[in-house]
């Protein structure tokens, strides 16, 4: 494990690196973007205001490089795929769900995909709690927010179906 006193000169270069490769995947998401057939569509109570995720995203992406980086951090060498493979894993589900669900409007499919994500998240933090606390309560409102897309999903497809 590394101690953050002593964290090696390139911990930054790590922190670069999650923080591009989670921004590839913030950027992917955005270029799907809500369009007048989502507009279209009944929603489910509590559905937010149209402005409310991009500002929810940035804080999340953000939360999500930061527990990437500090696991990568405190993962041994040996232990580190097993660590970080799972959050990998999410992120390209966290990709896909943009592009089923606004790009191909396959809401069902999102929500099969959303499903994969949610347990994709709750393995990556039992992963990352076994080396850092901090790391693995990052990814908690992460794990929230994905519940409630969750929620907004079904939903979607119940009322469109």
């Amino acid at each position: 494990m590394t101690d953050y006193s002593t964290a090696p000169r390139h911990s930054w270069a790590i922190l670069l690196g999650w923080l591009l490769l989670v921004g590839l995947v913030a950027t992917s998401g955005a270029l799907t973007s809500p369009d007048e057939w989502y507009n279209a569509l009944d929603k489910p109570p509590l559905n937010p205001p149209s402005w409310v995720f991009p500002v929810v995203w940035t804080g999340l992406y953000l939360l999500m490089a930061i527990a990437a980086w500090q696991a990568t951090l405190r993962a041994s060498n040996e232990s580190r795929f097993t660590v970080l493979w799972p959050f990998v894993a999410q992120l390209a589900a966290n990709g896909l769900w943009s592009f089923l669900f606004f790009g191909l409007h396959w809401i069902v499919i999102a929500l099969v995909d959303l499903i994969m994500l949610w347990g994709l998240i709750l393995l990556t933090i039992f992963r990352f709690a076994r080396v850092s606390s901090i790391a693995a309560w990052l990814l908690v409102p992460y794990l929230v927010w994905v519940s409630f897309a969750g929620y907004l999903n079904a939903g979607i497809a119940w009322l469109n179906g």
